[in-house]
C-alpha cells in the first residue's frame, strides 16, 4: 500500500518513537503512546478553538433553551395551553441547536484519532499481538484505543496545570456557572389537578 504524501512526510518523525529501545513490543507501546498523546493534544487544542469561536452561538442557544423552557413551565402554571405549546416548541428547537453544536465540538476533538489510525494502518496493518491468558490476538487499532484511553486519563489529571488549558478550564467553569436556573415540572405538583383539567382535550 502506497503511503499518502502527508503521512510520508510525517513518517520519519512518528516511526522514530517506535525504535527507541530496539525491542518490538515496548517500542510499539512507546510509539503508540506518543502518537496517542499527540492526537489528544491536537484534539484538545482544536476543540478549545472551536469552543472559543462559537462561544456566542453556544451561549445564545443555551440561553434560549433556558428561557423558553421556563416560559413553558410558567404557561403550564397559568393554564395557557397555546403559550405552553409555542414555548415548548421553541425550547425543543434551541435544545436541538445545542445538541448539534455539542456533536460538532466532539468531532473537533476526535478527528486527530482517525489521522493517527490511518498512519498506523500504513505501517502496522499486518502486526498482531497475542493476548496473555487467551488464545487470541489484537491488532494496532485495539492497542491504540487502549493506550489513548490511558493517555486521556493522564491528561485529565495534569490539564489544569498547563497554562493554555488552565485558562480554557477557567472559561468553561465561569460559563457553566452562568447558565441560570431552569424551572422544573416539580413546581407544578401543588396545582397538578387544576392544570391537568385545563389541558384535557
Amino acid at each position: 500500500m502506497q503511503m499518502h504524501p502527508f503521512y510520508l512526510a510525517m513518517d520519519p518523525y512518528f516511526i522514530w518513537f517506535y525504535r527507541i529501545t530496539g525491542h518490538a513490543f515496548p517500542d510499539f507501546l512507546i510509539g503508540t503512546f506518543v502518537l496517542a498523546w499527540i492526537a489528544l493534544i491536537i484534539g484538545e487544542f482544536t476543540i478549545s478553538l472551536a469552543f472559543l469561536a462559537g462561544r456566542k452561538r453556544i451561549n445564545k442557544s443555551n440561553d434560549d433553551m433556558l428561557r423558553f423552557q421556563n416560559l413553558s413551565i410558567n404557561a403550564l402554571k397559568a393554564g395557557d395551553k397555546d403559550a405552553y405549546l409555542a414555548s415548548n416548541r421553541l425550547a425543543n428547537d434551541a435544545f436541538g441547536n445545542s445538541f448539534f453544536m455539542q456533536i460538532a465540538l466532539s468531532a473537533a476533538f476526535l478527528w486527530p484519532i482517525f489521522f493517527a489510525l490511518a498512519w498506523m494502518q500504513y505501517r502496522f496493518s499486518d502486526v498482531e499481538f497475542e493476548l496473555l491468558f487467551a488464545n487470541r490476538t489484537v491488532g494496532y487499532m485495539c492497542v491504540f484505543i487502549t493506550v489513548y484511553a490511558a493517555a486521556y486519563l493522564i491528561f485529565r489529571k495534569i490539564k489544569h496545570r498547563l497554562p493554555y488549558f488552565r485558562r480554557i478550564n477557567k472559561i468553561l467553569d465561569s460559563y457553566q456557572g452562568n447558565n441560570g436556573e431552569i424551572k422544573s415540572l416539580d413546581e407544578l405538583l401543588p396545582g397538578e389537578r387544576k392544570i391537568g383539567k385545563e389541558f384535557q382535550g
